[in-house]
């Protein structure tokens, strides 16, 4: 039985909503513009076309970004031009995103033997001994961007030797590069090629992406300097079969589906039973596990330890165990967050299940393709959540497929980014007007701001460090804060950890915590000594907090109108304050009960868009006032879940206020804005989506077949105010009077 009619045996009541076939594609060779030396031209194999282009540019010291599909031998592009290096006496720095993927990476040099190559790991799991050989001995070093940030720039002293022979940097997984974390990366690069300088040394980039809309721009944006693009991809491929899944409808009325953690993981189960090697990707931590126990659970017992989940937060030797069963190839399926999205060659998966929409067309590829690495028949299953953007692809499934890849943005003048990572910088070396090769223009206003805090001190025209402290260990690349909460047992016993922007939604005193297929209840929060204590628990429940957001709006930027409404853009203030939580029973989702909690609130400066509307508009929609709150509430919902359809985000990446009465604007407001401090650029793309995102929220809501309102339009599985009210036919009845 081959993987299409496994996949047609798997379903009943029409979930299987469309089928693609993609046909087997040849190969393209290339040949260098100058042969490799005898030595490293033996270990080479035949290159494909879009691999000898990226080398030629690369051997010519022009910085280069290469965006084709998965298994297509991008590392290829990297290593060899390394491997010539290294003869001569040239070293490499080698970033990934995660540990795991610069550990495969180690594992792919050790398997090509390349002539003169000493690569090695440097990151968070490596030992003090370690540390030290790899400073003395290795000539490619593979690391993350937070071991560059936070361990080896601020003591380039010492690693003087390695980085004045630096010729090659390479970053790889330019994709993941979006947003708050791209723009850190980017600051990052600027420092990087700072000290670069201070030693003699000028390398160029080879940046690696995935599938990606207009790459060569924003590997430019990160490295701060030109960088041409490769995107035309040379390699072969199997044949793909593409099925899009929606889970039944269980209740018309109130259009709730069947869970879609249910449906992943009795798929991911099926296909495990019938001896093929399979990966689930869920959108959460919490899914991951859901899915690994659903399909263990549906195994016989002599197979259930064949799935595991795996997700980050994890201890490194759980990691490390995980990632050992699943290259070995005993682990036959495993459940994963987008931790194991990224390039990792697990080999020979011959199917992905996509637990919901993963947020933007790009990560749905660069899931979809971590299975027929080996060129063989290969599945790929994305089956629907009920939200509002997942079903609007169900309605119209070619545009999964026609749909091209979102380009990714970054924010570099985005204060709060930048100014730390200038107080870094004047840590490693003085700041001086030099650096404007750099930062440009934004050089100035942010010394001028450390100065006033403080932070800087100006000394014979040159700006240097005032802290006490190295600014880099204050500095998170990934969420803005450094700082995590430990994850305890009543032992003392470590369980994992979670970052402190998530802490209050993820375990606040009574809150479920799942790891690894048990469940924990959060007995207490303590924010000082930076540990959520927990014990196991056999209750079967899932809690979800609620909080109240209030938005004050500190400048407008730009406006516009969109129809009958004002659309403005500029910078907020969000305030918000866990309140409590709603327990609910699984896997019924029953309700057990609301609980009280007292948190002390967070506030976030951002950039966000906000639609306006007057009275007059609300009374042609015939939206009296008791109805307006819940009108707004579910056009901001609706708009929400629909706003990745036109930025490379998704509903996580943004939150959203709607008012009757807006303090500031003195009318109905819906607010969406950026969820990180200063905006990551998410709040400009959605200004500029302007009638285009207002006319597909529109479609969503008036397709939906439910009564009230569902999660296929209007609900949303991340409100604070655990979606009420919701008023899904005055949502309707204004968006079709403003738009005309």
């Amino acid at each position: 039985m081959d993987l299409e009619q496994l996949v047609r045996s798997l379903a009943d009541r029409d979930q299987l909503v469309h089928i693609e076939r993609m046909p087997a594609r040849p190969e393209r060779t290339g040949e260098l513009c100058s042969p490799l030396p005898p030595e490293l031209a033996q270990k080479a194999p035949v290159l494909w076309s879009h691999q000898a282009a990226a080398i030629d540019l690369a051997r010519a010291g022009r910085s280069v970004a290469v965006s084709s599909g998965t298994a297509s031998g991008k590392s290829l592009c990297y290593q060899l031009p390394i491997a010539e290096a290294a003869a001569v006496g040239g070293r490499a720095l080698l970033l990934y995103p995660t540990k795991a993927l610069a550990q495969d990476q180690l594992r792919a040099f050790g398997r090509l033997e390349l002539p003169g190559v000493v690569p090695a790991t440097y990151d968070g799991d490596t030992d003090p001994d370690t540390r030290a050989w790899v400073r003395r001995h290795a000539n490619a070093v593979l690391t993350n961007p937070d071991m560059l940030h936070a361990g080896i720039l601020p003591n380039h002293a010492r690693w003087a030797n390695f980085l004045v022979g630096l010729r090659y940097v390479v970053i790889d997984e330019v994709h993941a590069l979006r947003g708050i974390f791209g723009t850190h990366v980017g600051h990052l690069i600027r420092r990087l090629r700072r000290v670069c300088r201070h030693y003699g040394s000028d390398p160029t980039f080879i940046l690696c992406s995935a599938t990606l809309g207009s790459p060569g721009r924003l590997a430019s944006a990160i490295v701060g300097a030109p960088v041409a693009e490769v995107t035309d991809d040379g390699s072969p491929c199997g044949e793909r079969v593409f099925a899009l899944w929606n889970p039944p409808v269980v209740d018309q009325g109130q259009g709730v589906r069947a869970s879609t953690a249910g449906e992943v993981g009795t798929t991911l189960a099926a296909l495990v039973q019938s001896g093929r090697r399979a990966i689930a990707f869920s959108r959460s931590r919490k899914g991951a596990e859901t899915v690994a126990a659903i399909a263990r659970r549906q195994l016989p017992e002599d197979m259930s330890l064949a799935v595991r989940p795996y997700r980050g937060g994890y201890l490194p030797e759980e990691r490390r165990e995980i990632e050992a069963e699943l290259f070995s190839g005993r682990l036959l399926g495993v459940s994963t967050t987008s931790a194991l999205e990224l390039g990792v060659d697990v080999g020979g998966l011959d199917a992905c299940i996509l637990n919901g929409f993963p947020g933007t067309i790009a990560s749905l590829w660069q899931q979809a393709g971590r299975s027929g690495r080996a060129r063989q028949q290969s599945l790929a299953v994305l089956v629907a959540g009920e939200d509002a953007l997942d079903q609007w692809f169900m309605a119209h499934p070619t545009e999964v497929f026609r749909r091209a890849p979102e380009p990714a943005v970054v924010n570099p003048s985005n204060p709060f980014v930048l100014d730390p990572h200038l107080a870094c910088a004047a840590y490693e070396l003085p700041l001086t007007p030099d650096d404007a090769d750099w930062w440009g223009e934004d050089l100035d206003d942010g010394v001028r701001r450390l100065v006033a805090a403080d932070e800087l001190r100006l000394r014979e025209g040159r700006a240097v460090f005032a802290g006490r402290r190295r600014p880099a260990s204050t500095v998170g690349l990934r969420t803005g804060s450094t700082e995590e909460i430990e994850i305890v047992d009543e032992q003392g016993s470590l369980i994992g950890t979670v970052d402190e922007a998530r802490a209050f939604l993820a375990v606040h005193p009574g809150a479920i915590y799942l790891h690894q297929g048990q469940h924990y209840l959060v007995t207490s929060l303590d924010l000082d000594g930076r540990a959520a204590w927990v014990r196991p628990t056999d209750a079967e429940e899932t809690t979800q907090a609620r909080s109240e957001t209030q938005v004050r709006i500190l400048r407008e930027d730009d406006a516009t109108w969109i129809g009958r409404a004002r659309l403005a853009l500029g910078a907020v203030e969000v305030t918000d304050r866990v309140t409590g939580y709603r327990r609910r029973s699984l896997p019924g989702g029953d309700l057990l009960g609301d609980e009280v909690l007292d948190l002390p609130p967070t506030v976030l400066t951002t950039r966000a868009f906000w639609y306006t509307v007057d009275e007059a508009v609300l009374s042609d929609a015939a939206v009296g006032r008791r109805r307006v709150p819940g009108t707004l509430h579910a056009a901001e919902h609706a708009g929400i879940g629909m706003l990745p359809l036109f930025t490379i985000c998704d509903r996580w990446d943004v939150g959203g206020v709607s008012t009757a009465l807006q303090a500031d604007t003195g009318q109905a407001t819906i607010v969406i804005y950026d969820g990180y401090p200063g905006g990551a650029g998410i709040a400009e793309l959605g200004y500029a989506a302007g009638r285009r995102h207002l006319e597909a929220t529109l479609e969503a809501i008036a397709v939906c077949p439910c009564d009230q309102g569902c999660p296929s339009c209007v609900q949303s599985p991340k409100c604070g105010n655990l979606n009420e009210p919701l008023d899904k036919a005055g949502a309707v009845a204004l968006l079709r009077v403003v738009l005309g």
